[in-house]
C-alpha cells in the first residue's frame, strides 16, 4: 500500500485488529521510507443489484426511495421509525443475499408488500392499491378479505 505522506510503495503492517462489530479490519502501518505511521481500514464492499424498471431502463438501488415509499404508506399509522428501518434493512439484505446483479422492480414491490403486511395491515392496503393499480372497489374488497383471512386463527 502506498504511503499517504511520501507515496512510497512499501509499507509495513504493525498491528491488525478486527472491529467490535466484526465488519472491518483496522491496520496500523508504517512507511519504510519516511517512517511515518498511518491507519487503514478494510471493509466488505457489497454492491446492491441494479434495478430494472417496467420500461426496461436500469437505475441504481436507492434506499431513500424505498424509505419514502414505506413512509408514505405508513403515514399517520402507529409504526415506529425503528420498525421501518428494520423493514428496510430486511429488504436490503434479501436483495444482497439474492446474489443477483439485476433485480426487476416488481420484486422490490413484492418485498415491500410483505414487510408492510407484517408492519401494518392498513399501510399494506394503501400500498397494494397503488402498486397493483386497483381500479374498482371489488379489488379493495379482495385485498381486505385477504388481510382478514390472515388474521383469523386456523379452525380446528
Amino acid at each position: 500500500m502506498k504511503c499517504p505522506f511520501c507515496q512510497h510503495d512499501d509499507t509495513q503492517v504493525l498491528d491488525t485488529r478486527i472491529s467490535e462489530e466484526g465488519d472491518s479490519i483496522r491496520r496500523r502501518r508504517r512507511c519504510v521510507s519516511c517512517d511515518k505511521r498511518f491507519t487503514t481500514y478494510e471493509r466488505i464492499e457489497l454492491a446492491m443489484p441494479v434495478i430494472v424498471k417496467k420500461n426496461g431502463s436500469r437505475t441504481d438501488f436507492d434506499p431513500k426511495k424505498l424509505q419514502a415509499s414505506l413512509q408514505l404508506a405508513l403515514r399517520k399509522r402507529p409504526v415506529s421509525a425503528e420498525a421501518v428501518d428494520a423493514a428496510i434493512h430486511r429488504i436490503e439484505q434479501k436483495l444482497l443475499s439474492s446474489g443477483e446483479r439485476e433485480v426487476v422492480s416488481g420484486q422490490i414491490g413484492e418485498l415491500v408488500m410483505r414487510e408492510l403486511q407484517r408492519l401494518d395491515k392498513i399501510a399494506y392496503i394503501r400500498f397494494a392499491s397503488v402498486y397493483k393499480s386497483f381500479e374498482d372497489v371489488a379489488e379493495f374488497q379482495d385485498a381486505i378479505a385477504e388481510v382478514g383471512r390472515e388474521r383469523k386463527p386456523p379452525s380446528k
